[in-house]
């Protein structure tokens, strides 16, 4: 059975480390306003499978370290967690939604309606582009 529940920051970081750098330290995947964040797991069964953090800023929210184990990647999982926390956004009138997205995850993300921005940097060797939806979209 598959459920997407708030889990502490602690929670999240193996799983962030494992998938998204896992050549750099553990300690490089925690973020300094972790514990400022919400952050959702989505579990199926007992397995903790896809993470992301959100941290919201007036009436704008931005998710971070989004991943899903590779093993389980193209399931869906990835798509059921973005499209529940779209739905809370919405819900709470949020403006806009967006993250740092590494290139090759763009298309990924314009499926649920985000676009990319012109801000693109480069950090611990990959590309990434700034990517939003707003609200309505």
């Amino acid at each position: 059975m598959i459920r997407i529940v708030e889990i502490p920051a602690a929670a999240a970081w193996p799983l962030r480390h494992r998938v998204m750098y896992p050549g750099l330290d553990f300690e490089s995947i925690k973020l300094p306003d972790d514990d400022a964040a919400r952050h959702l797991g989505l579990y199926e069964d007992d397995m903790l499978v896809s993470v992301l953090s959100l941290f919201l800023r007036g009436d704008a929210l931005q998710f971070r370290k989004f991943a899903t184990l590779q093993d389980q990647q193209g399931k869906g999982y990835g798509t059921k967690l973005l499209a529940h926390v779209l739905r809370e956004a919405e819900a709470a009138g949020l403006r806009r939604v967006w993250c740092n997205a590494r290139r090759n995850a763009a298309p990924f993300y314009k499926r649920f309606g985000f676009r990319e921005t012109a801000e693109t940097f480069f950090k611990d060797g990959y590309e990434f582009v700034v990517m939003e939806r707003m609200r309505g979209g």
